[in-house]
């Protein structure tokens, strides 16, 4: 596989200079075990592997009794330096015994006689996060690869034929309908891959262009239950967003401006844009009208689910999850209200000046990713902003959303009411669209829901009335924060392109 040669040659190569002490912090630990034997032996090496449940064994020998009473993490690894400080020293999961000075100390001279011994301490941990500050300080960070779209189609190719020998599977599966497949699993581990492609046959054993379905679902399923990254669906049709003319006409331009004869032509592919606006106005709708033009996922990125007590911790989540997003590439990826996200990092902050490394982190990937992820940032308060953020280069546009004007309305009514199964014309869309000046698409949609509620109570059909009643009941934003709206359309004027 491309990806586990590269991680053997890096690892390799980290050896090979003279490190004594290595982490690898992830959840696919025999991944990761699979990799420092094949490393030692390529290097002529021996692997002593400790674990709290076995001790410490010789790893590469099969069925390789644990030495007795060596459980303990102090005592197994005071044995290890001892005995075995000239090999690779493996360690499963000690970050979590670290918090007793006995074993700490343990670790700290095991690592020490492993660099005079001309040997190497390797930590496996599902959560690097607890490890104490000066064994972060000692230690080099490894990160896994993730398996390449090569890799993915080898290891659907593996998984299938490996499944067939045992109960016959039926394959319908055309060259596209299989890159289709392989471009969904794109950010999963191999594991996470695996368990994916046996899900598609499990209960017809078949495998066919409908399974892609349950791909997409499952590979939903788990990034969620991750937390950090997380699909949003997204309409099927850009005609099922009312309005952001000029918005559309621009994604419009540039729908081909990834493919490899736009990049000979000399065109850059679009990197981002930032969407600020009135609340409630759409930015969140633009940002999937974004993934829909293109038929693209969209995956958001919360923030404020990447805050760790653990210093370094909260960097380490936001390099993963930007990782994952170039692995998972083409993808759109969006923060909403970015302003509230990194509050801190245009301010003073009591936060040790984390907030500021986050969005600096951010930042950087913004400027030199190349990978295909295209950045949508959405943001109702511009003084919160930090300035770097506004920079020319950071995003290729800024387009203002404003509350939508009269045909963006209609457009709005006539998406809300086919969507619950009525036909616009029978609606008196002109003295709507004039009554429901100021209102925001969210707003439009609410009037309507509530009119619906209204004429069922009354087991009536639904009319122009109730909702032009919703209307007048419920007064729009632009109305009670009608200054800082204002504020916010002078300050737009000349610096952002208008959405419609």
């Amino acid at each position: 596989m491309a990806s586990f040669r590269s991680d053997v040659d890096r690892l390799l190569s980290l050896l090979r200079s003279g490190r004594s002490a290595i982490v690898i912090a992830t959840h696919e630990e025999r991944e990761a075990v699979e990799l420092i034997h094949t490393v030692a032996l390529m290097l002529g090496q021996t692997v002593s592997e400790w674990s709290s449940t076995i001790g410490v064994r010789e790893a590469m020998l099969a069925d390789t009794p644990a030495i007795p009473d060596t459980e303990n993490a102090a005592a197994g690894m005071h044995l290890l330096a001892e005995k075995h400080a000239d090999r690779v020293c493996l360690l499963l999961d000690v970050g979590m015994h670290l918090s007793d000075p006995c074993t700490l100390r343990a670790l700290r001279d095991l690592v020490a006689r492993a660099h005079a011994r001309d040997g190497c301490v390797v930590l496996i941990e599902h959560d690097a996060a607890n490890l104490p500050p000066v064994v972060r300080s000692h230690a080099t960070f490894f990160e896994l690869s993730l398996p390449t779209d090569k890799d993915l189609k080898d290891l659907v190719r593996t998984v299938v034929q490996h499944a067939h020998r045992r109960s016959p599977i039926t394959i319908e599966l055309s060259r596209p309908d299989l890159d289709a497949i392989v471009e969904n699993l794109r950010g999963l581990t191999r594991r996470q891959a695996t368990l994916i492609i046996q899900s598609t046959f499990a209960d017809d054993r078949r495998l066919d262009a409908s399974d892609l379905a349950i791909v997409v679902a499952e590979k939903r399923r788990m990034l969620q239950a991750d937390g950090l990254l997380e699909y949003v669906e997204t309409p099927t049709d850009i005609n099922d967003v009312g309005g952001l003319t000029r918005l559309k006409h621009w994604l419009d331009r540039r729908a081909h401006a990834f493919d490899a004869n736009a990049q000979s032509f000399g065109i850059t592919p679009p990197r981002g844009v930032l969407l600020l606006g009135v609340q409630g106005a759409g930015k969140s709708l633009s940002a999937k009208a974004i993934a829909t033009a293109w038929k693209r996922p969209l995956l958001r990125l919360d923030p404020g689910s990447l805050y760790d007590r653990y210093v370094g911790e909260s960097e380490r989540r936001l390099r993963d999850c930007l990782r994952q997003a170039e692995a998972m590439a083409p993808i759109v990826l969006w923060i909403d209200e970015i302003e509230k996200g990194f509050a801190s990092a245009g301010a003073e902050s009591n936060d040790g000046g984390l907030s500021k490394r986050m969005f600096g982190t951010l930042l950087t990937w913004m400027q030199e990713h190349r990978a295909p992820v295209f950045f949508v940032a959405t943001a109702n308060d511009i003084e919160a902003l930090p300035p770097e953020l506004l920079r020319k280069g950071r995003f290729d546009e800024i387009f203002f959303v404003d509350l939508p004007n009269d045909a963006a309305r209609e457009a709005i009514f006539r998406i809300h009411l086919r969507r619950r199964n009525r036909d616009p014309n029978d609606f008196d869309l002109t003295q709507l669209v004039a009554q429901s000046s100021g209102y925001s698409g969210a707003e439009i949609e609410q009037a309507i829901v509530s009119s619906l509620h209204q004429a069922f109570g009354e087991r009536a059909d639904l009319t122009s009335e109730h909702i032009a009643a919703a209307l007048r009941e419920s007064p729009p934003l632009s109305v009670t924060m009608r200054e800082r709206i204002d504020s916010l359309r002078a300050w737009a004027s000349g610096r952002c392109v208008p959405a419609d």
